[in-house]
């Protein structure tokens, strides 16, 4: 299990490399806006390559590291291999935005695209590994990964020392562990917001165990076939909150046309929680990450209404 400790003590690897995101209000929503879409990379994803990467010993660094994401997660490795100077291969799929897929390139690393999808990309990740003998970054179920996501929420307690509630969109489930390591000991209720089109860490507590969903939510970034094993050990007792393609779209909206914030779908679904009145607290705080949508998602999105 990762602790507040685990944590803080990634945060000084975090803190050598990133800024802190900002902390922007919204009387509109009646919240607060951590944005997470402002940090290297355009998302959380960059903390917990960082300190996986700060981690590795001088074997590991010469064989170099592999990782798996639909986006994100590739882009932050990407990076953090580049600022550590280790060669890193990241597995995507065909299908894949190719905004991500060139940025990725773009920091340095090579892409593999091989697969027709998430389920094949998971299976070509092992032939990879064993082949290759890199170290795996994992995008949500390291602990290393995870406490470096959890910086998000020690920032939050710094900047919102008041917030009752921190509301957290999950795909794999990386970002709300390390977030409820870090608050939930401070009495911070955390809440999971997950879309329905892609349910990883509710199946997987309600199975008891990490499951295969199918994922097709217009939030890309969220579109984990399973939830990680240490998410569902510390993610049992809190909330969760599932919301539809088009309250995920109008919080997408919302956010461009309100608070001027270029968020990808993913970015938008912690919001979509709150407007759609499925949480409520007195001085809630939305993360909103990422920041990495395709020019032509944002406006069939906005103009489909």
């Amino acid at each position: 299990m990762v602790s507040r400790d685990d944590v803080m003590r990634a945060q000084l690897t975090v803190a050598r490399h990133l800024a802190p995101t900002p902390l922007l209000g919204s009387s509109t929503l009646g919240a607060r806006l951590k944005c997470e879409l402002f940090q290297h990379t355009g998302s959380f994803k960059s903390r917990g390559a960082l300190c996986k990467l700060a981690s590795l010993d001088q074997a590991e660094r010469r064989r170099g590291v592999i990782a798996i994401s639909a986006g994100n997660h590739a882009q932050a490795v990407a990076y953090a291999a580049a600022v550590h100077g280790v060669d890193a291969l990241v597995v995507m799929w065909r299908g894949a935005s190719e905004q991500k897929i060139a940025a990725t390139r773009g920091y340095g690393a090579a892409v593999d695209l091989e697969s027709d999808g998430p389920s094949a990309a998971f299976e070509r990740l092992a032939l990879l590994r064993e082949q290759t003998g890199r170290t795996l970054v994992h995008p949500f179920d390291d602990e290393v990964v995870i406490a470096g996501a959890g910086t998000v929420g020690l920032e939050i307690e710094i900047d919102a020392p008041d917030a009752d509630v921190v509301v957290v969109p999950v795909g794999g489930g990386g970002l709300i562990t390390g977030v409820a390591a870090a608050l939930v000991p401070l009495g911070v209720r955390v809440v999971a917001v997950e879309p329905q089109a892609s349910p990883a860490l509710h199946a997987a507590i309600e199975a008891g165990a990490p499951v295969a969903v199918e994922t097709g939510s217009i939030a890309d970034g969220l579109n984990a076939p399973f939830a990680g094993g240490l998410a569902l050990a510390a993610c049992r007792e809190l909330e969760r909150v599932l919301v539809s393609e088009e309250e995920i779209a109008e919080a997408f909206r919302f956010l461009y046309q309100r608070a001027k914030l270029a968020c990808e779908p993913a970015g938008a679904a912690a919001v979509a929680a709150l407007l759609s009145g499925r949480v409520h607290g007195d001085a809630p705080v939305a993360i909103v990450s990422g920041g990495n949508v395709a020019a032509q998602t944002a406006s069939g999105i906005l103009a489909s209404r």
